[in-house]
């Protein structure tokens, strides 16, 4: 991994002001949070700088508030759900900026934790007004970022405010950066990418980055059946675009010049109807119906793709093989994971994954713990597999 950025180890902390940018967009009902993870992975990030005796202040968004502050994206409930985690008090400020939040911070002490309140309430925040940098720039001594998932904005807390302190990549980031580092910039080979998901539009600068690096891409869901297409088979009502046929041949051309292999699905599971356990067969794809579509991938490209899978080293996984959702569609994606998985604890395979669906999809798998690393990263991750360079990341390196 490119090590130009400077980590939380090299900081000196003890009676400094530490500004830590985290994900604390978290998922909430009647107030409660329902799913922690983002809190989860920032703990060690917090506990390292209160217990080496550095202040801990707190930026963070939430949601997407619309002309300034509404009690509905507060984050002062997760105030609370982060002190339980903690286990220990956090503080809270109204504001990210101005006199509460300075007068705050002035009276606190070596190892305290201070939440400052959602920073998109100010419009400068996603506009990176140099002003809203400059203005929480002077709550702090040291920057730490420690949201990945944000790092492919240019915003206020993730980017202009990096450029006027001393900046750290926190733990989070840091395991993010080095996790994906292994996977594509310094792999071992041969590397092998699945691809899945329903469209090929929303994922073209990917794929077209993706074949230069792979030795290996494994093509899933919807968007297979664009290739297919492309190939001659007829996909009958199955989901795709006909439109980017052409689109799907240059990438095929791309990976053949690179002597990237593409592998593509031999047989499918097909039904008449997209809804749990509607009456389907399992066939070739040379034989679906004009009203038939494929839902999933058949045992003989499942097999097909773990041989493939046995003979890489390593993996980076974005999206589904087909409708997971819903069973009995769900096989297909389920048995690939699992296979990945066990080749990750044998020790013969490197495996990243990312992107919402994705993530799900391991979960459902029960093996998202399994993988190498998995990344809670939507869009952040997205743009790196596309080879993109990230604000927040790049305002880190020295």
């Amino acid at each position: 991994m490119n090590k130009s950025f400077k980590t939380l180890d090299q900081a000196q902390v003890s009676g400094k002001r530490v500004l830590v940018r985290v994900d604390l967009n978290v998922p909430m009902e009647n107030g409660k949070v329902t799913d922690a993870t983002r809190i989860e992975r920032i703990l060690p990030t917090l506990r390292n700088i209160a217990e080496r005796g550095g202040k801990v202040i707190l930026l963070a968004h939430f949601g997407r508030p619309k002309g300034g502050p509404d009690e509905a994206n507060s984050l002062r409930p997760v105030a609370g759900a982060l002190a339980q985690h903690l286990g220990k008090p956090v503080a809270f400020a109204p504001d990210c900026i101005g006199p509460q939040a300075e007068e705050a911070i002035a009276k606190m002490k070596s190892g305290d934790v201070f939440l400052l309140e959602n920073t998109r309430f100010h419009k400068g925040e996603e506009k990176n007004d140099p002003a809203l940098s400059a203005e929480m720039a002077r709550l702090g001594d040291i920057y730490v970022n420690d949201a990945f998932s944000t790092a492919h904005r240019a915003h206020a807390s993730t980017e202009g405010i990096a450029r006027l302190l001393p900046a750290y990549a926190g733990f989070t980031m840091q395991a993010e950066l080095e996790a994906l580092g292994k996977a594509l910039e310094h792999p071992k080979k041969p590397v092998a990418a699945v691809v899945g998901g329903a469209k090929v539009s929303s994922k073209l600068d990917l794929l077209g980055n993706l074949v230069k690096k792979v030795d290996l891409l494994i093509i899933g869901g919807g968007m297979a059946n664009t290739f297919l297409a492309a190939l001659g088979t007829k996909v009958g009502k199955s989901l795709c675009e006909h439109d980017l046929v052409g689109t799907a041949n240059e990438i095929m051309a791309k990976a053949k010049a690179a002597g990237c292999e593409i592998v593509l699905p031999v047989d499918g599971v097909l039904a008449k109807e997209f809804k749990a356990q509607a009456p389907h067969r399992v066939a070739a794809i040379s034989d679906i119906a004009a009203d038939e579509m494929m839902l999933d991938i058949g045992p003989k490209s499942v097999a097909h793709v773990i041989e493939k899978l046995k003979t890489a080293h390593t993996l980076v996984w974005n999206g589904p093989f087909g409708a997971f959702e819903m069973a009995p569609f769900d096989q297909g994606t389920v048995a690939v994971a699992r296979e990945a998985a066990r080749l990750t604890k044998a020790g013969t395979l490197t495996s990243v994954a990312g992107g919402g669906d994705t993530v799900s999809a391991l979960n459902h798998a029960g093996v998202a713990d399994d993988f190498s690393y998995v990344s809670t990263a939507g869009g952040a991750f997205l743009e790196w597999l596309e080879g993109k360079a990230l604000p927040g990341v790049e305002a880190l390196k020295a």
